[in-house]
């Protein structure tokens, strides 16, 4: 038995994948877009199958908080961007697999021609404009994707745009106000594991034709009761064409904030919706305060906000303490309490 079919040994012995299948999954392609709890188990298990080429797609870099759950880092990456790390430890784990690494967010001018160099995407993002984003792209370059998405101790699973099945617009038509992040509201570690685990399984269904995939179904997962259920829904057609004839565009919530006089300081990620349009607020992501606190005025009250308070909070603490401000007010609750 040569090399290749003794590492795969286990997988060829099955029927329903034999030599066949394995060459199928050597001439795959798979995007993963978001190289964080869910891109790292759905990366490190498409890579010990056989899976010829990985797009590893993160703009981010690997902090410590990241380490409880995205089980391809370790203290030593700490600072390196994550899709590097990524490919450094998946590198070790099969030298056959061509891995291709993308150290920038997906937005609307890269995402159709990375896209479209892939036969499947697999959505490791946490927030709903990236969602949709994917989505879309998907539909106009007739790419399926793998969604999942995590809250606390529950996650979500589904196929979509799958042999003309339904999008995620047909089952999440209208965007929600505001997004959840496991920053704001905390994950139990091994969740996005479990659901990474799915995503990978799905992912090789797909390319092998096997089995009967989650197209079309929404599965849901409570881990603390160990019970699940899976809801079907249909394929929109009104909702599909309305993407295909429109150019590419990311999914905004519109919005304004319920005092225009009020200064405001936001903390978020600035893909992270909704985003209000006032010419009162400054926008400084929460890592950038140290290099950019020169921009917040520190003569008048400023109300700091993110999506829940608990960044506003961290972020009040480290310019009191760090620059001296003394003006800076907390929304507590959230950008959704000063909006309209």
């Amino acid at each position: 038995m040569n090399e290749t079919a003794s590492r795969y040994s286990r997988q060829i012995k099955l029927p329903e994948i034999g030599q066949l299948g394995q060459q199928k999954l050597n001439n795959a392609k798979v995007l993963i877009v978001g190289m964080g709890g869910l891109g790292c188990p759905a990366a490190q298990y498409l890579t010990a199958a056989g899976v010829g080429t990985l797009g590893l797609l993160d703009h981010d870099k690997v902090d410590i908080t990241n380490l409880h759950r995205q089980i391809l880092y370790t203290e030593d990456n700490i600072g390196q961007p994550k899709a590097e790390a990524a490919q450094q430890y998946l590198e070790k784990l099969n030298s056959d697999t061509c891995f291709h690494t993308y150290i920038e967010n997906l937005n609307t001018e890269n995402a159709i021609s990375i896209i479209e160099k892939y036969d499947i995407i697999i959505d490791g993002t946490d927030n709903f404009q990236t969602k949709y984003l994917i989505n879309d792209a998907c539909l106009l370059t007739k790419k399926p994707w793998i969604y999942a998405s995590i809250y606390k101790y529950e996650g979500q699973l589904s196929v979509f745009n799958y042999k003309n099945g339904p999008t995620y617009r047909c089952l999440f038509p209208k965007a929600p106000k505001s997004d959840v992040s496991c920053e704001e509201t905390g994950v139990i570690g091994v969740l996005p594991g479990i659901l990474g685990t799915y995503q990978a399984t799905e992912a090789i269904k797909l390319i092998l034709e096997l089995g009967d995939p989650l197209s079309g179904k929404l599965k849901i997962i409570h881990t603390l009761t160990m019970q699940e259920q899976v809801i079907s829904f249909q394929r929109n057609e009104a909702s599909v064409k309305n993407i295909i004839n429109k150019p590419l565009t990311l999914e905004a919530v519109q919005c304004q904030v319920n005092d225009n006089e009020k200064m405001y300081l936001d903390v978020r990620e600035p893909h992270e919706q909704p985003q209000p349009e006032n010419k009162n607020i400054i926008k400084i992501p929460l890592s950038q305060l140290g290099d950019r606190h020169r921009e917040i005025p520190n003569q008048k009250p400023v109300y700091v906000y993110c999506q829940s308070g608990i960044r506003s909070k961290k972020a009040i603490e480290f310019l009191n303490e760090t620059f001296d401000f003394t003006n800076l007010i907390n929304v507590e609750g959230g950008i959704q309490k000063i909006l309209k």
